[in-house]
């Protein structure tokens, strides 16, 4: 089969299964291409819930197809790529925020929605990386542990009055930029607006014009008047940048803002899922109900 019979295959599956087709917005142009929905991990997750197809397939990496089987037990999710891990969700476990918990016994646990269940079920309350801020205001403790990216927890920090304790994780794609790089971008493009996702280190994030999720960015783009933009994020965002505002140029500052686990998951993946509907992810009932806690807490939390 060529590239096309392929997706035309998964198309059919997809509906004979009574299927959802998810991507990231980190995925393959060509996975993001034949999806029903893209976005990022929690809204996903969320259109997972709200759907009332049998079946979930999730191109993503695992902890978020764990958080959609958190949020729909009663469907099947399956992940393409069971192999497509998160290093940043697993520079923390259950047992070593246990320790850091015991170290900050006063402390609310705030934990980045890019974290396994088990992390999430030691948690008090989720944010993302688009309303981590708000989340944090919201908490009534003086004190709160961030769980597991250093990055996040540091840009939380500079905009609450909390006292913050930080986990030393990092998303290895965004903590690589690094600040030269967006300069010799700014200089080759004068006037370009530079947009970051929170994930990138501080002095990064003090050259941006705008810091915000890749839904934000997606949002900025599509209302700025500026028709250059340098995109501090992994480069699966661009598919879609570029195809919603065909008009204006996006810049990738630097050729290593590629997350290899992302990019994993292929057509035939995709193909081979849906034809043998597998490999399914579940969570474990205990741990399930924890985790939902974790974000059912957040998703209560009012938006701006």
């Amino acid at each position: 089969m060529n590239q096309q019979e392929i997706k035309e295959e998964i198309r059919r599956l997809v509906k004979e299964r009574n299927a959802l087709l998810m991507a990231h917005n980190y995925q393959r142009d060509e996975i993001q291409e034949i999806a029903d929905i893209t976005g990022d991990s929690l809204a996903l997750s969320m259109e997972a819930a709200r759907t009332d197809k049998d079946v979930i397939v999730f191109c993503g990496v695992h902890f978020m197809a764990e958080s959609a089987h958190i949020l729909s037990p009663e469907k099947i999710v399956l992940l393409p790529r069971p192999d497509a891990g998160c290093p940043m969700a697993d520079m923390v476990t259950a047992e070593g925020l246990r320790q850091m918990k015991a170290k900050h016994p006063g402390a609310t646990v705030v934990t980045y929605v890019n974290s396994t269940a088990a992390v999430k079920a030691e948690s008090d309350i989720c944010c993302t990386s688009s309303n981590a801020v708000n989340v944090v205001r919201s908490l009534e403790a003086d004190e709160v542990i961030l769980v597991p990216d250093r990055n996040l927890g540091r840009y939380i920090a500079k905009h609450t009055d909390k006292t913050c304790h930080f986990w030393e994780g990092y998303c290895p794609t965004h903590d690589r930029l690094k600040p030269e790089e967006i300069n010799r971008a700014q200089q080759e493009n004068p006037g370009a607006l530079f947009m970051a996702h929170p994930e990138c280190a501080p002095e990064i994030l003090d050259l941006a014009d705008h810091i915000c999720s890749t839904s934000g960015m997606y949002e900025y783009a599509r209302k700025s008047p500026a028709k250059k933009f340098i995109v501090g994020t992994e480069a699966g965002i661009l598919y879609r940048l570029r195809k919603e505002n065909p008009e204006k140029e996006f810049i990738l500052p630097s050729a290593r803002l590629i997350c290899p686990n992302m990019k994993l998951t292929s057509l035939e993946d995709v193909l081979k899922s849906l034809q043998t509907m597998s490999p399914e992810i579940t969570v474990p009932k205990d741990i399930r109900e924890k985790a939902k806690a974790t974000l059912d807490r957040m998703l209560a939390v009012p938006r701006d």
